[in-house]
């Protein structure tokens, strides 16, 4: 459980500012941090509120900084206030800006730890939980596996490689680095298609934590695809430094040289990559660079804190994001939750879209989908 994205996050807890007021994305992370906050408590889960900057270190940067404090309050984000140098310092006495937008609730956790809770719930309930189960087709059942379904019209799932058949009335799917291959398997669009992009980590030495108390993020820049680099308190007592964004060749490819034949050629051979990638081609490349060279990933690191050195960091884990692209070569940026037509696409429902924050907005997915499974499905 938890053994790709969950558990390969960077374990924010975010507020609800960066997202398109009135997307789902918007809406969903500001009910779900408050959510994830009330479980954790009920659980008994540890967290910390430790708050994040969103700094500026160019002028330029200054008024996307203020507009983003005007998206944050559409979004009704709590506790939101710009700062300026000494406000900075005072909350982060090694970090350098002109100015800074503060969160105070945003927080961090093990969503590790959060995903263990959610399924030991889910078992409670009286539910059943299978891994390493791979979907390799889904047909109409020609019979019913019991009389009293006869009714229904099930289908089954041929499941490998047990070979078992598994049937239901009824489908929800969150394959995440898998989703768009699940949804054609089921008979339902391609479209949106998943490209892996691997962001890697570097750790600042154990010595050197106390340079960093809370979330430190750069103003988005609305010409890049992909946020940034940040400092990222972990709750073991770790900072995590970055990620990079690049192309990975595998779609569980964690690590550097981890090459998947039929996800390369999948990422490859589809034209929105290939639209994406020359819109970016300087920005693909310098991350590419700052990949190989720690040094240059430092320097970005610099423009916040600057006191940090080459030898202060190691380099440390690697998340991989299920990346939806659609034909154009647009990233797509909310949530995405369809199905299809037809005896089957019409008793599924796919959420192919859920990047970050799904983490923080889960529980308010969950009620979501529910929501939308008792309309769709009319139970």
């Amino acid at each position: 459980l938890a053994h790709h994205q969950s558990g390969h996050n960077s374990g924010v807890i975010h507020s609800g500012i960066y997202y398109t007021p009135g997307s789902l994305k918007a809406k969903l992370c500001v009910q779900g941090a408050a959510l994830c906050y009330e479980y954790c408590d009920q659980k008994g889960i540890p967290y910390r509120q430790c708050g994040k900057l969103i700094v500026a270190v160019e002028h330029d940067e200054i008024p996307r900084l203020k507009a983003l404090y005007e998206r944050g309050l559409q979004n009704n984000v709590r506790g939101l206030k710009l700062i300026g140098p000494k406000e900075i310092q005072a909350k982060e006495p090694f970090c350098r800006g002109l100015m800074a937008l503060d969160s105070p609730y945003t927080g961090i956790v093990d969503y590790k730890q959060v995903a263990q809770s959610y399924a030991e719930d889910f078992q409670e309930a009286g539910g059943t939980i299978l891994t390493d189960f791979e979907v390799t087709n889904m047909e109409m059942a020609k019979e019913s596996p019991s009389e009293s379904d006869e009714e229904f019209g099930v289908f089954w799932l041929f499941l490998f490689p047990q070979g078992e058949e598994i049937y239901c009335r009824h489908l929800v799917t969150c394959a995440g680095l898998h989703s768009d291959r699940l949804s054609e398997i089921s008979g339902c669009s391609p479209e949106p298609r998943i490209v892996p992009f691997r962001g890697d980590y570097l750790v600042l030495k154990q010595e050197k934590s106390y340079m960093v108390k809370g979330n430190i993020y750069p103003v988005p820049n609305p010409r890049f695809p992909f946020l940034g680099v940040h400092f990222t308190p972990r709750m073991d007592g770790s900072i995590w430094l970055g990620p990079n964004a690049v192309l990975a060749f595998k779609r569980e490819g964690y690590k550097w040289f981890q090459f998947g034949a039929g996800d390369f050629l999948d990422a490859a051979m589809y034209s929105g990559l290939w639209k994406l990638v020359l819109r970016n081609l300087s920005y693909g490349l310098s991350e590419m660079y700052r990949a190989c060279f720690l040094s240059a990933q430092v320097k970005e690191l610099q423009k916040f804190i600057p006191e940090v050195t080459i030898n202060d960091v190691i380099r440390g884990p690697s998340g991989v994001r299920a990346q939806a692209l659609d034909s154009d070569g647009n990233l797509i940026d909310d949530f995405v939750f369809d199905g299809g037509s037809g005896d089957i696409g019409s008793r599924i429902l796919h959420v192919r879209n859920a990047p970050s924050p799904a983490a923080t907005s889960s529980l308010a997915i969950a009620k979501m989908i529910a929501d939308e499974v008792q309309r769709k499905f009319e139970l």
